[in-house]
């Protein structure tokens, strides 16, 4: 579980993110990371739209992504923020694939 300094909590911050931030885009998630312009704490933020599925199948796949990234809370720059956009296709992918394409993106945008 990500810590309320860990999270993106308004709607502006996420249009921020999403406007400014370098895109990533896999095959179930694209990754917007803003780079960090002061030394406060990592944010995520995470956008699973109706389209991925019903309201268990949504809070499912952002329960993943929250430990994907919870886990991957020390290898971020301090200071970025970061919005983690579910596809349609997160739905059906595991764990391991959700994993692999987050970290893949982190560490291409986001790496300490």
């Amino acid at each position: 579980m990500l810590a309320r300094p860990n999270r993106l909590t308004r709607g502006a911050e996420y249009k921020a993110v999403v406007r400014r931030g370098r895109r990533c885009a896999g095959a179930h998630t694209v990754t917007y990371v803003n780079p960090a312009e002061n030394d406060g704490p990592v944010r995520f933020g995470f956008i699973v739209s109706k389209q991925v599925g019903g309201a268990v199948v949504r809070n499912t796949v952002r329960r993943r992504l929250k430990a994907v990234c919870s886990e991957a809370l020390g290898s971020v720059r301090p200071g970025n923020e970061i919005v983690i956009r579910a596809l349609p296709s997160a739905a059906t992918a595991s764990y391991g694939d959700l994993r692999d394409e987050v970290v893949r993106c982190l560490e291409r945008r986001a790496a300490a």
